[in-house]
């Protein structure tokens, strides 16, 4: 059996490892336009800013060594031109000789990737302007800066790589602005979680230009002029543009194979495409999405991988299904971290699902252990069967090890109130005795059964005109004195409630804020248990003071002004 791959890195180079584990007689050949093999793409970026030092350590395995190892034929600077389905054979050109031949094949595999989004702009042809998809551009990027001692710069795009870009051009020194056409960074996150990151951004000197659409770009004598639709300009160095990828199905289509979603590739449970004897991997195929069940692109290096595995397994003859993916990603950003996982709020409102969600602030480890940090989580779950829909997460240590539990739990198929059952690591340097996972179980059987009713920021403002409630801090005097929500003028600390439950209206239903969500939940069950009618805060005032004002307090490490033993 020939196999032939076109494309390598994630998918592609996958995909030949294991049909070579598999069937040691067939002959594999991979073409890959670019000139390496199998690299660490999501590495590119940290090599830009120095943290990868070698650019030998880009690359994962070479020509020499896929053929040493898997006798497979990988030959880079080869671009596949055409794909003739009838008689199975595939085009390609040298792009170093420029000599065009063809290749027969039984079993082909696409893995082209996606390219990087480049808008039709006045300017957009300037060779000021760099995009960053390959160890090619890496290279070129790098060279540029450090080679021209450039001191600006402008990232167009605040996803993955333009957050990424933007860190890694901060660590070379240079000064920095992040462009973003929406109102927010990291669009895998509702606009309050990534207030988190705004705040953490600008603390480490990236300006942020957050809903601001680029109209154009003009080289002038001092570098390139960034023109915006309301007028206004900036002048850079050099521009990174990151404003997204998509699918490169040129191939696919120019041999008839069936699109689906922005273009991608269809293909069924198998990996296998509209052709019977063509398989598809990667960022240019479309998937089923776990949760929501519809179909969509996750252009990530853990899909790609899977996704080629698979596609070898069944070319060899085993039966192999890909189940879908949920999107789960984390993101660096400086010294935070941001995780998400399936649905944020505002993709659950698109796909027209009802959810409920709790926002909690937990400590990353016990309290009383040195080190320890806040981190943000936001979950969303179902009321009518406890599904998990997703969740994000921000903060500075132990984010990824919780979104991973959470991406677990959600493909399991667990209920959210099972979070607070699971048997969890513990010792003090690592985690609490109830970790935050179990945290979330806990407030989310506490919604579900009705013993905590909440309300969150957006509902704020319309609170803060009603004269029919109370709405009550109850952080400490210095917490207070520090600054309040808008409207919470009533302050009692938790620890006071009790003996000055007098001082409360009844009949008035209470809106209670405390640092983090917790003692405002003790207050609400005291509250509760007196006749009040009481609603929790989701995330607290410093969820709260975040999202107002893309500000918070890194250095609180837990929900000050709480003993340990109060954290069960």
């Amino acid at each position: 059996m020939k196999v032939v791959i076109i494309g390598g890195v994630a998918g592609g180079a996958s995909a030949a490892a294991r049909l070579r584990r598999l069937d040691e007689q067939a002959e594999i050949i991979i073409f890959e336009r670019s000139g390496f093999i199998s690299y660490a793409n999501c590495g590119l970026p940290y090599y830009i800013g120095g943290t990868i030092r070698n650019k030998s350590d880009l690359t994962l395995q070479t020509p020499q060594s896929f053929w040493s190892r898997f006798r497979i034929d990988a030959r880079v600077h080869h671009e596949v031109t055409a794909i003739d389905r009838e008689n199975k054979t595939v085009t390609v050109k040298n792009l170093e000789t420029g000599d065009v031949f063809t290749e027969s094949y039984d079993k082909l595999v696409l893995s082209p990737g996606a390219v990087p989004v480049r808008p039709k702009l006045p300017g957009i042809e300037s060779e000021r302007i760099q995009v960053l998809r390959t160890v090619e551009d890496t290279l070129r990027i790098r060279e540029t800066i450090v080679g021209q001692n450039l001191r600006s710069a402008v990232v167009v795009g605040g996803g993955f790589i333009g957050v990424e870009m933007a860190e890694n051009l901060r660590e070379l020194g240079l000064e920095v602005r992040l462009v973003e056409m929406q109102p927010q960074v990291f669009s895998q996150f509702d606009g309050d979680m990534a207030s988190f990151l705004h705040a953490h951004m600008r603390k480490n000197g990236v300006q942020l230009l957050l809903g601001r659409a680029v109209a154009g770009f003009a080289d002038v004598e001092d570098g390139i002029r960034v023109d915006f639709g309301d007028g206004t300009a900036v002048t850079t160095d050099i521009v990174l543009l990151a404003i997204g990828v998509s699918p490169d199905s040129t191939l696919a289509r120019a041999a008839g194979l069936d699109l689906g979603v922005r273009g991608s590739i269809v293909t069924d449970e198998h990996m296998r495409t509209s052709d019977p004897d063509i398989y598809a991997v990667g960022d240019a195929v479309e998937i089923c999405h776990r949760v929501t069940g519809q179909r969509t692109t996750v252009p990530l290096a853990g899909p790609a991988n899977k996704q080629g595995r698979i596609a070898a397994d069944n070319i060899a003859g085993v039966e192999s299904v890909y189940q879908g993916a949920a999107g789960t990603s984390v993101l660096k950003v400086f010294d935070m971290t941001a995780a998400a996982t399936g649905l944020s709020e505002r993709a659950a409102k698109a796909a027209g699902l009802a959810y409920e969600k709790v926002i909690l602030a937990p400590a990353s480890h016990a309290s009383y252990y040195p080190g320890g940090t806040v981190m943000t989580i936001k979950l969303l779950f179902s009321p009518e069967d406890e599904r998990i829909l997703g969740a994000q997460i921000v903060g500075f240590d132990g984010v990824d090890k919780r979104i991973d539990v959470l991406a677990t739990a959600m493909q399991a198929g667990m209920p959210v109130t099972a979070l607070k059952d699971l048997d969890l690591a513990y010792a003090p340097p690592y985690a609490s005795a109830k970790d935050p996972v179990n945290m979330a179980g806990f407030i989310a059987e506490n919604v579900l059964a009705g013993r905590v009713k909440q309300f969150f920021y957006e509902d704020i403002a319309a609170l803060a005109e009603n004269d029919g409630v109370t709405r009550l801090d109850t952080r400490t005097n210095a917490e207070y004195a520090g600054g309040f929500a808008e409207g919470f003028t009533t302050h009692i600390p938790v620890d006071d409630l009790r003996v000055r439950l007098d001082e409360l209206d009844k009949s008035k239903p209470v809106y209670v804020m405390c640092q983090s969500g917790l003692r405002s939940y003790i207050a609400c069950r005291i509250l509760a248990q007196n006749g009040f009618d009481c609603y929790n805060f989701a995330g607290g005032y410093r969820f709260y003071a975040s999202v107002r004002n893309d500000r918070f307090d890194e250095t609180c490490r837990t929900d000050c002004g709480v003993a340990p033993g109060a954290k069960g």
